[in-house]
């Protein structure tokens, strides 16, 4: 064994679980203590601020310079008695992660000294310039200035010492940079029109809130071991590695005990999330040996995404501790399930009501069906849009890998609500629809079920399934941020129900009555959306053809998949909405071209290298001895003896001159590539030209893994990495 791999999985086999924190106190006593929520609010503000700040975070209005300051006084007052020093504009670049750059509570005072200082001017905006981000053009690095402008709706927290200021992040142009300034329009954007519909059925409805509820998987591995693989260091994946002789074949794994080291790393995890009002609330082992799962208590969307960032950063912190690397990336092993981030979505008005859950009376039942039908024709408008909003060039190597859902979008609805539909469809208007003499509204197809409420999606092959009384979008990756995903969901959705109205109004214009007018465009809306309702295996080659004749969208580049953001109903749809100007979008596709061409460029150049400097030579080397065991063995033992030796050789020499052949046109077609300078072009002839040697260099390896002596193989194994305790 080379002595780097045989240090790391000795080091990685002698660890012990670290103890875990202890507080002492029940999880209600410490959670959101290291956050300004409205107890803390409560204590540090006046009354007449602290009244005011929450009004206009429950109704989105713009806080003057007056309240911001003295907000900022009584922030910074709470911050320096929980030992923070420094403050933070904490944003959302377009990189999928999240962005910061501290200042101390530092200001001159006049007589040659310091006093600390927040300013409402420094918490309301600042001018962070961050010119290295992705912009796809939208400024110039000699012109770089970007503004960062606090986001009250999502509350500060605190992070090693320093005050963490949820914002917004948009060039001096006003154009959008990051991914919170679209989420708050998508979300303001369904809000007023969901209310809008909601008043056909209630008047007393004021708001709309998009509910989130995220479930984040991941793998641990060893940090050792990580440190020992340049792949995973690099990358976050192994771009080499024959599979495991036993990986999850025997389901062992999934919902097993949680080993001692990991339950000890998730405990810490558990104690820094309450302390940052992150809710979490489930965790468990997954299928893929080392892979595990945390998911929260749903929450407001705007805040569930900040909370899924936060979680992430500070999972890799805490594992670090533990000695351990936290990978979330979509597909770090071959041959074992990778890892999403399920997205519940959810509609609730301010009176607590979900929109999609069946209600008590027949009206509440007639808006139920409402938001489903409007709902699955935002999904079949908009499939391709909602498929580029999580296609990546690390999620694609998940999607459809008979582990996660298909690179198809469709919905599956369970027998149920397909039940409720179809009646619903096939009914007449007299019988679907009637109001009694006392004005009570009748709705034909019966009264929905109670069951209903727990009717649970078994079909785990679907992108958007129901599941009761919310839609789970599976398709997101587990590295990405979520509120891509919702920006195309809820953007959508606010579309379709703007159109909805609008027809609604139009047919009751023309002399019909409201509930005549709601069917009739239900009942169009259930018959025009069912190409996007799926209930078999999206696995199955079958419905590859299927989802075809049925004109959804199957592209499987993810450079021509970005397409989607910018076809004439999606620059149209976003333009209604307000979410995203035609130049914004634009912009976006650039940074995701590029981003993509990157990704399969990194993995590119460090397959390369491995493949040349590590690999090769220590196949040469283990040929060498066999090579020189032939020229002994012939000496005692006759010539014909000799053949299985031999052709051992010749196997290990075909498989290193295809790996050195393959790397040097791989590297010939990554320096045609790069000469390519618009992003679209550049980014296919990545996926057309280079992307395909990384499976081919990789095929040659795995097999050199089978046949080289184990002692000088140089980068540790899945059954190393993968079954680490």
């Amino acid at each position: 064994m080379s002595s780097l791999r045989f240090r790391a999985v000795e080091k990685a086999s002698n660890r012990v679980a670290k103890q875990a924190i202890s507080p002492n106190k029940k999880t209600s006593e410490y959670f959101g203590a290291d956050v300004f929520n409205k107890v803390a609010m409560q204590k540090h503000l006046a009354k007449e601020t602290f009244e005011k700040i929450n009004q206009a975070i429950r109704q989105g209005t713009a806080i003057d310079r007056a309240l911001a300051d003295h907000v900022a006084a009584g922030l910074r007052m709470w911050a320096m008695e929980k030992g923070a020093t420094h403050y933070t504009h904490w944003f959302h670049p377009l990189t999928d992660g999240t962005a910061e750059k501290h200042d101390a509570f530092i200001e001159f005072d006049g007589q040659g000294g310091l006093i600390e200082e927040l300013s409402g001017k420094l918490l309301a905006q600042q001018e962070p310039d961050a010119s290295s981000f992705p912009s796809g053009g939208l400024r110039n690095t000699f012109e770089a200035r970007g503004y960062s402008a606090w986001d009250p709706a999502s509350p500060a927290f605190i992070m090693d010492n320093t005050l963490c200021i949820p914002t917004v992040f948009i060039a001096y142009t006003g154009e959008a940079l990051d991914y919170k300034t679209p989420l708050l329009r998508a979300i303001q954007a369904v809000n007023s029109a969901a209310t809008e519909v909601c008043h056909y059925f209630d008047q007393d409805v004021e708001k709309v809130v998009t509910n989130l509820g995220w479930e984040q998987e991941y793998f641990l591995v060893d940090d050792a071991l990580y440190e020992a693989r340049p792949d995973l260091a690099l990358t976050e994946r192994t771009l080499m590695g024959h599979e495991s002789a036993k990986n999850q074949q025997l389901e062992d794994h999934y919902f097993g005990a949680i080993p001692p080291r990991v339950q000890s790393f998730m405990k810490d995890l558990e104690y820094y999330c309450y302390r940052l009002g992150i809710p979490v609330k489930t965790r468990h082992n997954e299928v893929a040996p080392n892979q595990f799962e945390l998911a929260p208590i749903y929450e407001e969307a705007n805040l569930a995404v900040d909370h899924n960032l936060l979680l992430m950063a500070v999972m890799k912190k805490i594992a670090r501790e533990h000695d351990f690397r936290v990978l979330l990336h979509e597909k770090p092993f071959k041959g074992v399930n990778g890892s999403g981030k399920h997205n519940n979505w959810s509609l609730c008005t301010n009176k607590g009501v979900n929109l999609f859950s069946p209600g008590k009376d027949q009206e509440a039942n007639l808006q139920f069906i409402c938001f489903i039908a409007n709902a699955l024709m935002a999904v079949y408008k908009h499939n391709a849009l909602l498929k580029a909003s999580i296609s990546t060039a690390t999620n694609a190597l998940r999607l459809g890998a008979s582990e996660a859902p298909p690179a198809i979008i469709s919905s599956f609805l369970g027998s149920q609500v397909s039940d409720i539909l179809s009646k619903f469809e096939n009914s007449s208007i007299e019988e679907a629809v009637r109001v009694d003499a006392k004005k009570k509204l009748k709705l034909g197809v019966g009264q929905i079920p109670e069951i209903l409420l727990d009717n649970t999606d078994r079909n785990r092959t679907s992108a958007f399934a129901f599941t009761g009384n919310r839609f789970e979008f599976r398709a997101p990756g587990s590295s990405v941020n979520c509120a891509s995903a919702l920006i195309a969901l809820n953007s959508a959705m606010a579309a379709q129900l703007c159109d909805f109205k609008i027809e609604v109004d139009q047919l009751i214009a023309a002399g019909k009555s409201k509930e005549e007018a709601i069917f009739e465009r239900i009942k169009a809306y259930i018959t025009i959306s069912k190409p996007i309702c799926f209930d078999g295996n999206g696995y199955s080659q079958e419905w590859q053809i299927e989802a075809r004749k049925r004109g959804l969208d199957c592209q499987t580049s993810v450079p021509l998949i970005y397409d989607a953001y910018l076809s004439e109903q999606s620059i149209k749809m976003f333009a209604d909405t307000k979410v995203f100007t035609h130049h914004e979008l634009i912009a976006r596709n650039e940074v995701k071209w590029e981003i993509y061409t990157k990704k399969i460029q990194i993995e590119s150049r460090v397959l390369g290298d491995l493949a040349i400097n590590h690999i090769i030579p220590v196949c040469t080397r283990y040929q060498t001895i066999l090579m020189d065991n032939v020229m002994k063995y012939k000496q005692l033992f006759p010539e014909e003896e000799n053949k299985e030796n031999l052709e051992l050789i010749r196997e290990i020499k075909s498989n290193i001159s295809a790996v050195r052949a393959k790397v040097v046109m791989m590297t010939e077609s990554r320096k045609e590539a790069n000469l390519i300078e618009e992003a679209k072009a550049k980014a296919i002839a990545y996926h057309d030209r280079v992307l395909p040697f990384l499976d081919d260099i990789r095929y040659h390896i795995d097999k050199l893994e089978l046949i080289v002596d184990n002692e000088l193989w140089p980068l540790p194994k899945y059954r190393e990495l993968l079954f680490t305790r």
